[in-house]
């Protein structure tokens, strides 16, 4: 499934070969939560804008519309119109971001619904259950993703049963599978290392679950308030340990400096609500660095977004025209916002390729982390 195809370091230059077309890595997966990116943006121009993996979220598509409403309609390919490689995270996410509205068993966890309240119950087969009625490229298994800080001890016993919970929901992909009625029969099932910042929790955790021989694994637990070094430490003490022939995903990262630095230390593939969300809100990525295309300094700027960019939003309209557009809310300056970040992020996926093939990573990366995090104000 997985071909290494160059290293330069650590960094990686492989493909994914899946029953819905071939990821090059390292890649960037962009988050289309309830089967759709936020800003408009569809499926084709997902194509245009060099898409390779969609990430969809299993809680929210079991909410609404309901999992088994996409099985009847074909799963999310037909479902949106995407013909490309889909990735389905496993709703374990929402056991840590809603804290407040779950109960954690060795079963599985109790939810209450954020929309209106009613008691959920996901485990591991449920999930495996839900992601194959989806019908996705690649299903996460079920996991807990831990806080930063946590104490340590609960840190151990809850590593311990995302394990458990791994095995469960191996066993039950396998029975999926095997069923007549089954959408993809080739579903992938990728791993999640768990330790929080407690580098032998994460390191014994990972030789625990790559000795169950998956078809991915990926590094969750990150992200989520720790600083960028602790994270970057977090993935050299877990790289290592993780197989070499299997594709390595980062979950919820990240910036594109985070990206090309965790790229630097071993990590194929990533996905981050980042491009979209800031987009929304004006915030835009160059190969300059980021502005805020909202600020008044853009009222009678003339030029794109970025003037090396390819994207519809520079190719055809200036910095003035789609900063008037998101200080008056209209939906297409948020449209061509998220396409323009889009666009950049699966551009710079492409370059990072690109340098590996040719052996220039290492400058690449020196030159680039001085550069694309800087805030420019005109």
């Amino acid at each position: 499934m997985y071909r290494l195809l160059k290293r330069e370091g650590k960094a990686r230059l492989g493909l994914i070969k899946t029953v819905h077309g071939n990821i090059q890595t390292p890649a960037f997966m962009n988050v289309g939560t309830a089967g759709a990116i936020k800003g408009g943006v569809s499926s084709l121009d997902l194509m245009n804008l060099g898409c390779q993996v969609e990430l969809c979220n299993t809680y929210h598509l079991h909410l609404r519309p309901g999992d088994k409403v996409i099985h009847e309609l074909g799963g999310l390919h037909k479902f949106m119109g995407w013909r490309g490689p889909v990735l389905t995270d496993s709703g374990g996410f929402q056991v840590f971001s809603l804290s407040k509205l779950r109960k954690i068993a060795e079963k599985g966890v109790t939810f209450r619904s954020h929309l209106d309240g009613q008691e959920i119950f996901m485990g591991p087969e449920e999930s495996m259950r839900i992601q194959s009625n989806l019908g996705s490229t690649i299903a996460m298994a079920f996991d807990e993703c831990i806080e930063n800080p946590a104490e340590r001890s609960y840190v151990r016993e809850s590593t311990a049963r995302t394990t458990r919970w791994l095995i469960r929901c191996k066993d039950e992909m396998a029975r999926l599978n095997s069923l007549p009625d089954t959408l993809n029969k080739e579903q992938l099932l990728f791993g999640i290392n768990q330790g929080s910042t407690y580098e032998d929790l994460r390191v014994a955790h990972m030789q625990e679950i790559a000795a169950l021989d998956l078809p991915g694994y990926a590094i969750g637990g990150l992200a989520v308030g720790e600083s960028s070094e602790e994270m970057y430490r977090v993935v050299e003490c877990v790289e290592p340990h993780m197989p070499g022939n299997k594709p390595r995903y980062l979950m919820g990262v990240g910036t594109p400096v985070n990206i090309i630095e965790a790229v630097y230390r071993g990590i194929d593939i990533f996905d981050c609500v980042m491009p979209s969300r800031n987009a929304r809100h004006g915030t835009v990525f160059t190969w300059e660095g980021v502005h805020l295309i909202g600020n008044a300094a853009y009222k009678n700027d003339p030029r794109p977004i970025d003037e090396s960019c390819g994207c519809h939003a520079c190719k055809h309209h200036s910095r003035a025209y789609i900063r008037h557009l998101i200080a008056y809310h209209e939906a297409l300056g948020q449209r061509l916002a998220v396409m323009h970040n889009l666009y950049f992020y699966n551009s710079l996926m492409a370059r990072i390729r690109k340098e590996i093939r040719a052996g220039t990573f290492a400058s690449f990366r020196r030159e680039m982390v001085q550069v694309l995090d800087k805030r420019i104000s005109t």
